[in-house]
């Protein structure tokens, strides 16, 4: 399929570049939502009849997309009973209080973890785990982070089910054999832990280069403690500038704040953070911005005797002598302020907080906003959220563990309250294996595997059905089986092999290792700027047209397509980079300055050990 077969572009090859360019377009100016575009290709391809109507929507049937919502559930089903809180507990026991055994121990028991879940759940899972062991050893949070994020991404490569882009390889290779020449012998699909070996290696080398070259490389002159069950007032004033303590205001008949809602009270000049209100006979935290102020109203308050004293004379209030109205409420037993990361597939994502109406719906007041450095205390309300933002909050203990099993955040900071259902931890863990087990020794499809332990979670109480609807981010589901037909038509029109064709022409007679490294640095660049899943979907059907065209294995050329996809260390771009973003204190600059070297370490492994296992046919 090189260029001396002479493909000629067709219309129809036509057609699907012009759908992949708007594609790529899409996704990285982020006019819509990722899924949503996604959803429009898969539309446009249909209409175009670029892929058989009857075929078109196979990719929601899929076994890459069964898999992936059977592998949320399981990961939520661990979650539901505890077993993080029992990890974080080992390691602390095990790993003592230094971060030169601490690190270790933590990195590889998530990279590990990381091989049979996704790895944004897996750090969504273990953001609580690491917060209560910086808590715990007194370690700065960004020591830890960082290299927990990472492990997870490194963990991806020890089965076909750590990573979207490896879930989604074995059905784009049998889209692929419907459109190879007769003379070319159909690619095998890949088993669970064939790439195990390529994991094995690539976890403990990721694991040396985050803690030796870490130490060097991790900030340090923002590093900030931490404490548990939450954040202490000192953290919040050193890095979000969160200043003060909590008064009681009486609004006195002559007050300007009379008639006033509450969000417009806030947006006055000098105005204290609003966290609790009486105008009824029961106190209550997270007042609504249509809240009314009346005379006699009583507001809790936080911030500095001098701006409170200040806001008082006027607006004409009175501060009272002591909490006697809210002092229950604002007991550190019972309230006080976290951190909440915004996911990947929120629904918060493009809501400003005002028209999310946090404090109605789930009794928090944001604070502060950090956006990828940058701390934000004015105008918080106003503000339409993004991936990755990371919102302090006040709320009930009570309040939060709800938030907590929201899909819509990730609490970053310990929660004080008992696991969910530690009774039933029994259940998850031998459903769970029965999982794994079936996946290894029997002949079942992987999805059917992974099913039969997501049901048993069901049908033993450790999670509902309704939770484990919740568990699974239809929007990952979405976007996959909905690029599934994108593939399909680069293969069925040629357009894949038109491309290859034409790659190779350009890049003349290259060595093999010279290819391999230009489709991991693609591939790479494309994970960047698009979705991991988006990057796959494109590329490997090119490189097993490239494979072809130079008698390389295309089974070798398309795994190094999924593995590289996952090679996103250098920018928050990436889901996982995003989400410890906020949490961790980190700035673009630390994760070019340590990502940097592990794409390059990514690599190199990957490369040497991809030849070794499948360099040969």
């Amino acid at each position: 399929m090189g260029s001396e077969t002479g493909l000629v572009l067709t219309g129809d090859m036509m057609l699907v570049m012009v759908v992949l360019s708007a594609t790529i377009g899409l996704f990285v100016s982020e006019l819509v939502r990722v899924d949503i575009a996604a959803i429009a290709v898969m539309v446009v391809v249909g209409l175009l009849g670029l892929v058989p109507p009857t075929e078109l929507f196979n990719g929601f049937a899929s076994n890459a997309v069964i898999s992936i919502i059977a592998v949320m559930i399981l990961g939520a089903g661990l979650d539901r009973t505890g077993v993080m809180l029992v990890i974080a507990a080992w390691i602390l026991k095990v790993g003592g209080s230094t971060a030169n055994r601490i690190i270790p121990l933590l990195c590889g028991t998530i990279g590990l973890i990381g091989g049979f879940m996704q790895n944004v759940a897996a750090v969504a899972l273990f953001m609580p785990v690491t917060s209560r062991i910086a808590a715990r050893t007194k370690i700065p949070l960004s020591s830890l982070l960082m290299p927990m994020g990472f492990s997870a991404v490194l963990g991806g490569t020890l089965t076909m089910v750590g990573s979207s882009p490896l879930i989604l390889l074995n059905d784009l290779i049998l889209n692929a054999n419907r459109s190879l020449p007769p003379d070319v012998e159909t690619l095998k699909i890949l088993h669970l832990f064939d790439i195990t070996p390529i994991g094995l290696v690539m976890l403990p080398i990721g694991i040396l280069y985050l803690v030796f070259a870490g130490r060097f490389l991790l900030p340090k002159n923002r590093e900030k403690p931490v404490s548990s069950p939450a954040r202490t007032k000192s953290y919040f004033a050193d890095v979000y500038g969160i200043k003060g303590d909590i008064f009681e205001l009486l609004v006195t008949v002559d007050s300007r704040l009379v008639g006033m809602r509450i969000g417009d009270a806030e947006k006055l000049d000098g105005a204290p953070m609003l966290l609790a209100i009486r105008n009824t006979e029961e106190p209550r935290l997270a007042p609504p911005s249509d809240e009314m102020i009346w005379v006699g109203t009583i507001l809790g308050v936080m911030g500095t005797r001098d701006l409170v004293g200040q806001f008082a004379i006027d607006y004409q209030c009175r501060v009272q002598p002591r909490l006697r109205t809210f002092g229950g409420l604002f007991n550190s037993s019972r309230a006080g302020i976290s951190e909440l990361v915004i996911p990947p597939g929120s629904r918060m994502i493009g809501q400003t907080i005002n028209k999310a109406r946090l404090r109605k719906r789930y009794g928090i007041s944001v604070l502060a906003i950090n956006r990828r450095g940058e701390i934000v205390t004015r105008g918080t309300r106003d503000i339409e959220l993004e991936t990755g933002d990371c919102l302090v909050s006040h709320s009930t203990w009570q309040d939060l563990a709800i938030v907590s099993r929201e899909r819509d955040f990730i609490v970053a900071t310990e929660v004080p309250k008992e696991e969910q259902r530690p009774q039933k931890v029994g259940y998850a863990l031998a459903f769970f294996a029965i999982a794994i087990l079936l996946s290894i020794f029997s002949d079942y499809r992987l999805a059917i595997c992974l099913l039969v332990g997501a049901l048993g979670m069901v049908l033993s109480g450790v999670l509902s059905m309704d939770e484990a609807y919740s568990a699974v981010s239809w929007k990952t589901v979405f976007l996959l089986a909905s690029l599934i037909p994108l593939g399909q038509a680069m293969d069925r029109t040629g357009t894949a092999a038109w491309i290859a064709q034409e790659i190779m022409m350009a890049l003349g007679d290259m060595p093999a290792i010279a290819i391999q490294i230009s489709l991991a640095l693609l591939a790479t660049v494309f994970s960047l700027v698009l979705s991991n899943v988006g990057a796959t979907t494109i590329l490997v059907p090119i490189a097993i047209n490239i494979a072809l065209a130079t008698g390389a294995n295309p089974l070798m050329y398309a795994l190094i397509i999924a593995l590289s996809a996952s090679n996103a260390f250098i920018l928050p771009t990436n889901q996982v980079n995003a989400l410890i973003m906020g949490p961790g204190g980190y700035r673009v600059a630390d994760f070019v300055r340590v990502g940097s070297m592990m794409s390059v370490v990514f690599m190199s492994v990957m490369l040497v050990m991809v030849n070794w296992l499948f360099g040969s046919h």
